[in-house]
């Protein structure tokens, strides 16, 4: 057996007995500094192995040639119908998409941006709507023009009032005016105003009643629109709720339209029948007319990874446009680029990167608000968008892949339709932000290190010090060195 002698002769740490030791008091003011050194530098020591600690690189976006980017907007346009607002979609490839219902909603909103009713639906409507051959016929005046003065008499006094509101300029009213005062005209034989009274058909010239039109937010030309005694009045908006149609404007199709409003009404009390099933057309034929001319415009749009605009406009395929008329003001409520990120995973991004998601909303909450009566001119308004992939990795997953965007915004005034277009372009670069992983054996490395390198500096300065004392204490009692 090994004896207990050897075993104590490979002691690193001997021990001097304690009574050939001395105690001094500027070694104990060393002891006391050295321990808070040591406390001091661990805890600095355990906070840096506790934070986390990121790298960021720039690398080249990865994405697939499959692999779509998503738009998420929501915005307000007081002076914009829901009737004829549209999404449009274009990249510089070629692609364009028009007027996009699937993924997108509207909402009617008044000039303060409240909302008025539920959801607009715009229908389907042909994309050609059928008008009558042109020919030199002749044919009267079978429509009655009204003014601002007769119009609330005459909406007041027949069931039902049909109008034609036209500008003389535009061409899709002067297609549909033969076939208009066509039909009139059978009406007016089928249905006289004295002796039956039960329809009026009308029409009102927006170049001459500018209020009129306004007030029935008429934005487009020709906009037929169908008002009901009785059902029409709404006592708190002070308005009345009409419908409009969107059918063919041919002289057969008119005259169908108005018999089938027509039919359910009796001739003897010129009431509506409790049964409005006979007055339903076709879907896509009649719709509700939007009660203000306001929209809000929300949802979101799937594009391909390369520059491109997404365009909110007023578009249609069988109308009209002033462009003087015409103001795209608009407040931005969101405008956002890739996935919806929630809140918890924004908690732990900010985490993370309390700067990063800074700029993923970047135009929220911003207001671009025109008159065009300031100018002749029409106002486009363009906001320049650029795009970069950042996607940020820990030590075990992808957290989150998000997209921001710096946004540069301009007036631009032409003598086109005015519309506000977004400008959009990735980048083909991706910041990568990954976290960086710390081991525990390095921190136990570096404490041992505080605790080992604080007690020697120490002892090296307890030892400079008792020297230094012993050799004034020498040359105090006059000894040599």
């Amino acid at each position: 057996m090994v004896s207990t002698s050897k075993i104590k002769s490979v002691d690193f740490y001997r021990k001097i007995p304690r009574d050939l030791t001395e105690a001094s008091l500027s070694g104990a003011g060393l002891s006391i500094i050295a321990a808070l050194s040591m406390m001091f530098l661990f805890g600095m020591e355990l906070n840096n192995y506790l934070t986390l600690s990121t790298t960021t690189s720039v690398v080249v976006d990865k994405s697939s040639d499959a692999e779509f980017l998503r738009i998420d907007f929501n915005m307000s346009f007081p002076a914009l119908s829901c009737e004829f607002a549209s999404v449009d979609v274009s990249d510089i490839l070629g692609t364009n998409r028009l007027n996009i219902t699937k993924t997108v909603r509207k909402h009617s909103i008044d000039k303060h941006m409240r909302p008025t009713g539920s959801e607009f639906h715009s229908g389907s409507t042909a994309t050609e709507l059928k008008h009558d051959e042109e020919d030199d016929e002749e044919y009267g005046e079978g429509s009655v023009s009204l003014n601002g003065h007769s119009f609330d008499r005459v909406t007041h006094h027949y069931p039902i009032l049909v109008v034609n509101f036209f500008a003389p300029w535009c061409y899709w009213s002067t297609r549909l005016k033969p076939s208009w005062e066509k039909a009139a005209n059978i009406i007016r034989e089928r249905y006289d105003r004295e002796t039956d009274g039960r329809i009026l058909v009308a029409k009102v010239d927006c170049t001459e009643e500018v209020d009129l039109c306004r007030r029935n937010h008429i934005q487009g030309y020709p906009s037929i629109r169908i008002f009901r005694k009785g059902s029409d009045v709404r006592d708190d908006h002070g308005h009345h709720d009409h419908e409009s149609y969107y059918g063919d404007r041919d002289t057969d199709s008119l005259v169908k339209m108005m018999e089938d409003l027509v039919a359910p009404i009796k001739l003897e009390s010129q009431m509506i029948t409790s049964d409005n099933s006979s007055t339903k057309l076709a879907t896509g034929i009649k719709r509700p007319a939007p009660v203000t001319g306001g929209c809000r415009i929300e949802g979101f749009v799937r594009v391909k990874k390369i520059p491109g605009n997404l365009v909110i406009s007023a578009r249609s395929a069988a109308h009209s446009f002033d462009a003087s008329q015409m103001n795209m003001s608009h407040v931005i409520h969101g405008f956002a680029f890739g996935k919806i990120i929630t809140p918890k995973v924004m908690s732990d991004i900010k985490r993370l990167l309390p700067h990063l998601g800074q700029s993923h909303d970047r135009l929220n909450g911003k207001s671009y608000v025109t008159n065009p009566r300031d100018s002749t001119e029409n106002v486009t308004i363009e906001h320049f968008l650029q795009v970069v992939k950042t996607e940020v990795m820990t030590r075990s997953y992808k957290l989150v892949e998000e997209y921001e965007y710096t946004a540069h915004s301009s007036l631009v005034h032409s003598l086109h339709i005015p519309v506000a277009k977004f400008h959009y372009e990735p980048s083909p670069m991706q910041v990568l932000i990954t976290e960086n992983s710390k081991s525990f054996s390095h921190f136990i490395t570096n404490v041992c290190a505080i605790i080992g390198g604080v007690f020697t500096v120490a002892g090296i300065l307890d030892s400079i010090l008792h020297n230094t004392m012993r050799m004034v204490k020498k040359v105090e009692l006059g000894k040599n060195f």
